[in-house]
């Protein structure tokens, strides 16, 4: 991901981390997995045990989180963040307070350069930005903040509960999923998130004409999501040949996208439109 500029005093604030206790106890250690580390913030559990338990297309990340992005979670968590609990539908007009703005679901944002970058660049669309790791949100709600961002809202938990439970039929204009984890061993693909029951329940939830872009930089990947994608009737690929996409000018070149370039990894975009079968 790209790094942002900030002054010399600000960087360094940000920079330094908030120190996590040498030896709590284990009952302490439990505690902290079922209890948010900012209170007001985003839970550590969200769901809970409201939905069934399957096999997820993601880690739970916490990380160590920086004195500033702890500040932006505390602070700006009430305004722009909610937790995928699965038991209250969103409204997504009333969420941005603006019920004519189309809204692109993004998920996993890292720690949101990109995500930053594209609101900034497209303030007529609102993104709802789903992660799962504690630092990447404090870090994009800070950028929002810092940047004037007033159509950003962040997502903690998981993107299936939110899609399923919690988001009304033809309620998005788009869906971007950049980089998900590629779970390269043969006996975790079951764990990738684009597979065939995923596209589908995407379908529902997009609007006649929505986009649906994925880009990875591993290539076994980048074929299966290519075939689940062409095989779905729900979708059509905006690549006449029927291959990949050249990467788009909205989608920034990340940091980390350069560096995998540098290495000689190949990056692909798929972009298909949702048609209206």
């Amino acid at each position: 991901m790209s790094e942002n500029s900030t002054a010399p005093d600000a960087h360094a604030e940000r920079h330094r981390t908030v120190p996590a206790p040498a030896s709590a106890p284990a009952s302490d250690r439990d505690r902290d997995r079922a209890e948010p580390r900012f209170p007001g913030g985003p839970a550590a559990d969200p769901a809970g045990s409201h939905h069934e338990r399957r096999i997820r297309s993601f880690r739970p990340r916490r990380g160590r989180v920086t004195v500033g992005q702890g500040e932006a979670l505390r602070r700006l968590w009430p305004q722009w963040g909610l937790d995928i609990d699965g038991l209250h539908p969103l409204d997504l007009g009333e969420l941005f307070g603006d019920p004519d703005l189309p809204v692109v679901l993004e998920i996993g944002f890292g720690m949101g350069e990109a995500t930053a970058q594209m609101a900034a660049a497209d303030p007529g669309t609102g993104i709802l930005a789903v992660d799962v790791h504690t630092p990447g949100q404090g870090n994009l709600l800070a950028l929002a903040e810092r940047d004037g961002l007033s159509n950003v809202r962040v997502a903690n938990g998981d993107a299936i509960i939110l899609l399923r439970e919690m988001l009304a039929p033809a309620a998005l204009s788009g869906l971007r999923v950049y980089f998900p984890d590629p779970w390269p061993k043969k006996r975790h693909h079951k764990r990738r998130l684009l597979q065939p029951e995923f596209v589908e329940l995407a379908a529902t939830r997009l609007r006649p004409g929505a986009l649906l872009h994925c880009a990875t930089d591993w290539e076994p990947y980048a074929e299966q999501m290519l075939e689940v994608l062409t095989a779905s009737p729900s979708f059509d690929n905006t690549q006449p040949d029927g291959g990949y996409s050249p990467r788009p000018d909205f989608r920034p070149l990340t940091k980390f996208e350069s560096q995998g370039l540098d290495k000689g990894h190949i990056v692909h975009d798929l972009i298909f439109r949702r048609n209206d079968a």
